[in-house]
């Protein structure tokens, strides 16, 4: 007959139990919150993968294609367009930022784990579009982006402004709104209001003593292991992380614990709260303005299909 364990024992292993429970659950509502779709002004950005996203992304390729011929490079003719439509592109030789440290996520690292296997080098491959190289003469054709020594003319041909792509997009969305700089980038897009909002809405959070009691209390827990860091957005974007293909021990160390020092004092879900609480404030001062930029983005998906049905 097994003996029942000591009374001491069971109770050991049922708080156990519990802090695992605990840890998991703070791990998981942190994972949940530490994403772009969490936050209030996602929902005036684009999804990529939507069929309408997707569909404008075709009839700009659609009117691109034309221009291209236009502009003299016969061989658009014959560019299958669908092949395209999930690419975006860059100059021939250009280096990309895939080995770059960072990640898409509003708050940086959050998984112990995964931070002590990739430390900060967390971004994620875009699914819904790549990078796709074209010669220097073809993406300045394409963009309109041009680099010392370029000629503004293909052929003898002028390229419009932001090039054959930028001239469909105007063809499909209308002028563009006006051009507003944001710390220092300068936002031109159709969406630029929305991410305009989310940087002064974030800013305004991150500068409060609410945002800054969380930071110390995870700069102090950083402090205890060894990481001498203000916030942890100093720990990801460490000087030492950047000019390597792998990331070094040291900061896979320093992202794992910068991770543990998210989950054991409550930041993820702090600093979400407050941030959310402020982009719901910036929206409904924005409202209207907003929900004319929705409508015009509807509004462009129905002459994006009307453009690729008369073009089929």
């Amino acid at each position: 007959m097994r003996k029942a364990l000591p009374l001491a024992l069971t109770g050991l292993f049922a708080l156990s139990a519990c802090q695992f429970a605990a840890t998991d659950d703070s791990a998981d509502e942190a994972r949940r919150l530490n994403t772009m779709t969490a936050l209030p002004l996602h929902a005036y950005l684009p999804d990529p993968a939507s069929d309408g996203a997707k569909a404008v992304i075709r009839a700009q390729w659609t009117l691109g294609k034309k221009c291209m011929v236009g502009l003299g490079f016969t061989g658009f003719a014959a560019l299958d367009t669908k092949a395209f439509d999930s690419t975006y592109p860059v100059r021939q030789g250009t280096l990309t930022d895939g080995d770059m440290p960072g990640d898409d996520s509003p708050y940086g690292v959050v998984d112990p784990d995964l931070a002590s296997e990739h430390g900060y080098h967390n971004r994620q491959p875009d699914v819904s579009a790549q990078p796709q190289e074209w010669p220097a003469d073809q993406y300045a054709a394409l963009t309109g982006t041009f680099e010392s020594g370029d000629s503004h003319l293909a052929h003898g041909h002028r390229i419009p402004e932001g090039g054959c792509l930028g001239q469909a997009t105007r063809k499909i969305y209308g002028p563009p709104p006006r051009a507003t700089k944001v710390n220092g980038v300068k936002l031109s897009g159709y969406y630029s209001l929305a991410m305009q909002l989310w940087y002064e809405s974030h800013k305004t959070a991150s500068n409060g003593p609410a945002w800054k009691k969380a930071d110390r209390a995870w700069s102090d827990c950083m402090k205890k292991k060894g990481f001498r860091y203000s916030d942890p957005d100093k720990a990801s974007v460490d000087s030492d992380w950047f000019g390597h293909e792998k990331p070094t021990d040291k900061e896979r160390k320093t992202a794992a614990a910068d991770a543990r020092c998210k989950l054991d004092t409550g930041y993820v879900p702090a600093v979400h709260d407050l941030e959310a609480r402020t982009q719901n404030t910036v929206i409904g001062r924005n409202k209207e303005k907003l929900e004319a930029m929705r409508t015009a983005d509807e509004r462009a998906v129905r002459k994006a299909r009307t453009i690729i049905g008369e073009a089929s």
